[in-house]
Parts: structure tokens; C-alpha cells; sequence
């Protein structure tokens, strides 16, 4: 079946919710609590300086989606596009929908005259690492820090 690829809508925010936390149970085994991505699902929509959504559908179906967020580069003077909060349902997987969202981003990114697009992976999914790299992304050799501001 084909992958059709759309910016998300308001009524997709509780799939996308949804999404983000079987990704976390299942990336990192993590328990996300539904009371907070669900609001800042909904944040996405009602203020896009935050990004934005893509779904990619098969048959009508909600199969994955993914955010872009922005950084501005004073390096590059342009924007950097971050693929963030990745999901492909397990029964769509392998039929391209991650490559379809992503050639999707890729195209967006160029349009709006984004310099980079980039994402995060945990160290351990080497799965998508292997899919990344397939596409033609290359792994950077910078460490992520943080901290928690209270």
C-alpha cells in the first residue's frame, strides 16, 4: 500500500501522544505520563515557533509520524531542522514510512532554506541508527549534555 505523508492536524494530537509513549516504553523503557505529552502535543499546534508534525498514513491509517523543531545556527546562519519524537507503528514498519516522512522534511526543509536537518538517537537503537545511516545521514561526533532547570 502506499505511504501518503501530511502535516498533522489538531485531531491527530492524541495518536501523536500516544505514539510518544509507546516510543519511550519502547526506546528507552520509559513511562511517560499522558498528562504531560498530551498538553505539549497540543502546545505544537497552537504555537508553530515550536515546530511542527508530519503523519505518514497507509490505507487511511495514522502508521508513524515525527516533529521538527528549529535552532538557529549563528555558525551557518540558517536554521538547523531537528527530526524529533519519531514513531512507525510495528505492523507499518519496513513498508517506508520513516522514509517518506523523512524525504518529506527534507524537501519542507529545503523550501524554507533550513542548512541542516538532524536528529538524536539513543546509543543503543542500532536499528535506526542502520536506517538513518541508510539514508544518508551521517553520525556526528558531539556528546549531548543537560541539566534539569528547577
Amino acid at each position: 500500500m502506499t505511504v501518503t505523508i501530511r502535516n498533522a492536524i489538531p485531531s491527530d494530537a492524541a495518536t501523536i501522544a500516544e505514539f510518544q509513549l509507546a516510543m519511550a516504553q519502547e526506546t528507552e523503557e520509559k513511562q511517560l505520563e499522558l498528562e504531560v505529552v498530551r498538553p505539549a502535543v497540543d502546545e505544537v499546534f497552537a504555537n508553530p515557533a515550536r515546530g511542527f508534525y508530519l503523519v505518514g498514513e497507509i490505507g487511511g491509517d495514522v502508521a508513524g509520524s515525527l516533529m521538527v523543531t528549529y535552532e538557529w545556527s549563528d555558525w551557518r546562519n540558517s536554521n538547523i531542522w531537528y527530526i524529533q519524537s519519531v514513531y512507525v507503528q510495528k505492523q507499518y514498519r519496513g513498508r517506508g514510512v520513516f522514509k517518506n516522512l523523512y524525504q518529506t522534511v527534507l524537501e519542507q526543509a529545503r523550501l524554507q532554506q533550513a542548512g541542516y536537518v538532524r536528529l538524536y538517537v539513543e546509543t543503543d537503537n542500532e536499528r535506526a541508527q542502520k536506517v538513518y545511516e541508510s539514508l544518508g545521514m551521517k553520525r556526528l561526533p558531539y556528546y549531548m549534555y543537560d541539566i534539569k532547570v528547577d
